[in-house]
């Protein structure tokens, strides 16, 4: 999986408790734009993916979320997420971007190193993988 990237102020967030991850549902956007250091909430987001073929707008929850905190970092776990297109074509994308739905503040994103596009004729599919169910740490 594509290294992590935190938004600035994703810290400045957890200093004044603005995010309960463990309560709150985390979810993953699709874009092609590159995230700016600018964005802050997901109304921030440009490019996202439209509603269709497999993807809805808003993202997709990312199952089983939990954080942790032992000695001042801040670990955030969670499972996998997949998309499948069907019907038409999905994309193309080359960032997930992750944030709080409660509270609609933007954690992070993966850069895929180039544009990824889902056949939608193959019924090709995209896994978002937290690598070792580790979606990122903060400390």
């Amino acid at each position: 999986m594509a290294a992590f990237n935190k938004f600035n102020l994703t810290v400045d967030d957890f200093a004044n408790g603005l995010d309960n991850l463990n309560a709150d549902a985390l979810k993953v956007v699709l874009t092609n734009n590159a995230p700016q250091a600018s964005w802050h909430n997901y109304s921030d987001v440009t490019g996202e993916l439209s509603t269709g073929n497999g993807y809805t707008a808003g993202g997709a929850v990312v199952p089983s979320t939990s954080a942790t905190n032992s000695g001042g970092v801040e670990t955030v776990a969670g499972s996998s997420v997949t998309w499948t297109a069907s019907g038409g074509n999905v994309g193309p994308f080359e960032y997930v971007i992750l944030y709080d739905s409660a509270s609609s503040k933007l954690l992070g994103w993966w850069d895929y190193g180039s544009a990824v596009t889902l056949n939608g004729a193959n019924g090709d599919s995209f896994t978002f993988a937290p690598s070792g169910a580790v979606l990122f740490t903060l400390q």
